[in-house]
């Protein structure tokens, strides 16, 4: 072999190796996600008997609510807006962004209480008379050094606040879940 054949070669041969642990390195952290998402559904499924995980509702005025889980407890039904921010969180009722601080990165997002109202008013709709009560779930990645809004709380505490033993939930209960989730479908916002 000629010396430009043996480099063009050695050339091929580092691009494959690269870009194979790049495709090992890019497969390990997509695993990592979806086993993390796994982890965060089981510990917000432990607040109830029956769980809904991504899906869309009816919001009452010809569209639809997405809602990241709807659960039913023994005292009802439990909406659950999730949120996996890393840092400290500045957040209250009637401010329009909340903040969150990682170190030296700041960022913002829309008051999630608005959000929620809307789809406690939509699952409300068609629970008719039912207890619907939500929940805007932070992960221990967050912290709230001056205290949580309302409906906020951390994802720990979820299963201690809605306890729910599967022999605890009435008929009617049960026939509204049924009711309520032949009215969901699977939400395009849905992470695979």
């Amino acid at each position: 072999m000629n010396t430009a054949t043996v480099v063009v070669v050695s050339v091929a041969g580092v691009a494959v190796a690269a870009l194979a642990a790049f495709g090992a390195v890019a497969g390990w952290r997509r695993f990592g996600r979806y086993r993390r998402r796994r982890q965060i559904a089981r510990t917000v499924a432990a607040a109830g008997s029956a769980m809904l995980q991504d899906v869309v509702i009816p919001d009452g005025s010809g569209g639809q609510l997405h809602l990241d889980f709807l659960l039913l407890t023994s005292g009802g039904l439990l909406v659950v807006d999730l949120r996996d921010v890393n840092g400290i969180v500045f957040g209250g009722e009637h401010l329009r962004e909340w903040t969150v601080m990682d170190g030296n990165e700041r960022s913002t997002f829309l008051n999630p209480l608005e959000a929620m109202y809307d789809r406690l008013a939509a699952v409300r709709l068609l629970a008719a008379d039912l207890p619907v009560e939500g929940r805007i779930v932070f992960t221990e990645r967050s912290r709230f050094p001056k205290g949580k809004p309302p409906l906020v709380t951390p994802i720990d505490s979820l299963a201690a606040e809605f306890p729910s033993p599967a022999e605890a939930v009435s008929e009617r209960l049960r026939e509204a879940w049924e009711t309520i989730s032949g009215a969901t479908e699977p939400s395009p916002l849905a992470r695979r």
